[in-house]
């Protein structure tokens, strides 16, 4: 029998906690109970204002009544069935209603559980791609310093965070990695996109010519935004060179859009707000504004084409998982685009875009404050790191925001934001505010 009046260390023993200082946590531990629009509440009553929308992902605020419901009544009437060789409609439904919203001719959605799987999904996709168009020497990923792309092991070979690495290396070989095109000597502060660094992706030209031969290489996979790294928009111009140097050698762009889909630079997708269109996109988190675990691998007609061609009535990609286009998430997934529509939060990203900047690029000249990055509704800010101590500022920073009712996602010493599309405009002031007056108050 489980004994609930353990104490509460001996009571969350069993739980191993992902990205967590476990024995730290259960020590004193940070527990919410419920959730609503911009708010948790927390076990001892308290109200936090949620600044990094779940984890990236509850772009509609918690509770949308609408997702709420369309759960229980898909629960209620087919809890599971299998896609393999079989399915059911929202599942199809879903593809197409995503199909609607993506750029270009990305038309055709590979439906799995997470940003992770996600990834894994398109660089399985890539390869094979190539392989059936003869070119099956083409197995080499090269993706971005800071890049994150999930814990899978495919996504962890390209990812570009050491940290996430170190202890479970050698990862996958044939991966290179482009440095992060961000300098802040002249881009620090900036608002929005930096002005200079296109000239970053020449580093891809460069790469090509003296390292790996552009035959060898399969796909280039960036985020649109660099997102967990820190959050670097990217310098203007620097994705549209990307994607001719990638036309122009036959590899393929992937944009890792699990954190810009969905709304969050104030349209669609990423591609769209920064004008390029990728071969491939994976998405996750918005999906389903973080209600049910789904994720997907969007790609173009010409892609799916190739695998629809082979011979007929044979399995065209042997790849698949068991909650693949699960009928709980689809429900959720269909009921978070619907509020999306209704209550126009793409556009209301855009207009408040802003404000945002405003409110972010107001913390430049605060003590301890070395750079401020923004773009839609996504922020960055490195704080300067103690001797010998890098990280503990930066912490101290986070914990002194959810003291005051704030909380802010605090990777070593840069602190990143991510709210809720239905923030106003004074739950924005706020949020800076309270960062602006810990970092003044931290040694």
């Amino acid at each position: 029998m489980n004994n609930r009046t353990a104490t509460p260390r001996n009571s969350m023993d069993a739980f191993w906690m992902p990205f967590t200082a476990n024995l730290a946590f259960k020590d004193k531990p940070r527990l919410f109970v419920t959730a609503e629009g911009m708010y948790y509440k927390t076990a001892d009553g308290r109200q936090v204002m949620d600044g990094i929308g779940g984890l990236w992902c509850v772009n509609a605020g918690h509770g949308q009544p609408r997702i709420v419901k369309a759960i229980q009544e898909q629960a209620a009437r087919l809890d599971f069935v299998s896609s393999f060789s079989m399915g059911h409609p929202a599942a199809f439904e879903l593809a197409g209603r995503i199909a609607d919203l993506t750029p270009g001719d990305l038309n055709h959605v590979f439906f799995s559980n997470s940003g992770s799987e996600a990834i894994d999904t398109a660089l399985k996709i890539a390869r094979a791609y190539h392989r059936i168009r003869g070119e099956g020497g083409r197995t080499r990923f090269i993706s971005r310093a800071k890049g994150y792309h999930g814990m899978g092991w495919g996504g962890l070979s390209i990812s570009g965070i050491s940290r996430h690495r170190t202890d479970f290396t050698p990862l996958l070989g044939d991966v290179a990695h482009l440095r992060l095109p961000y300098d802040p000597a002249v881009s620090a502060f900036s608002r929005g996109m930096p002005e200079h660094g296109a000239y970053f992706a020449d580093e891809l030209s460069t790469l090509l010519a003296t390292v790996h031969e552009p035959a060898s290489v399969a796909a280039v996979i960036v985020e649109p935004v660099t997102g967990s790294g820190g959050v670097y928009p990217p310098p203007q111009g620097y994705l549209k060179r990307l994607r001719e140097i990638c036309d122009k050698h036959g590899i393929l762009l992937i944009f890792d859009e699990v954190i810009t889909g969905f709304g969050r630079l104030g349209t669609a997708f990423g591609a769209q707000a920064l004008g390029v269109v990728p071969d491939m996109m994976t998405i996750a988190k918005g999906m389903t504004n973080g209600a049910v675990p789904m994720g997907g691998t969007i790609v173009s007609a010409d892609i799916f084409d190739t695998f629809m061609n082979r011979s007929e009535g044979k399995i065209e990609l042997s790849h698949g998982y068991t909650y693949s286009a699960h009928p709980l998430a689809c429900a959720a997934a269909l009921a978070t685009l619907d509020v999306y529509a209704e209550q126009t939060l793409f556009d209301r990203v855009a207009k408040l875009s802003g404000a945002w900047a405003d409110a972010a690029l107001s913390l430049k000249g605060v003590k301890n404050v070395l750079d401020v990055r923004n773009i839609g509704l996504l922020a960055g800010i490195d704080i300067a790191p103690r001797p010998e101590e890098p990280g503990l500022r930066g912490a101290e920073i986070g914990q002194r925001c959810f003291d005051a009712g704030v909380l802010v996602r605090p990777a070593g010493d840069t602190i990143m934001l991510s709210p809720p599309f239905v923030i106003s405009e004074a739950e924005i002031k706020r949020i800076f505010a309270t960062i602006t007056e810990a970092v003044e108050n931290t040694v």
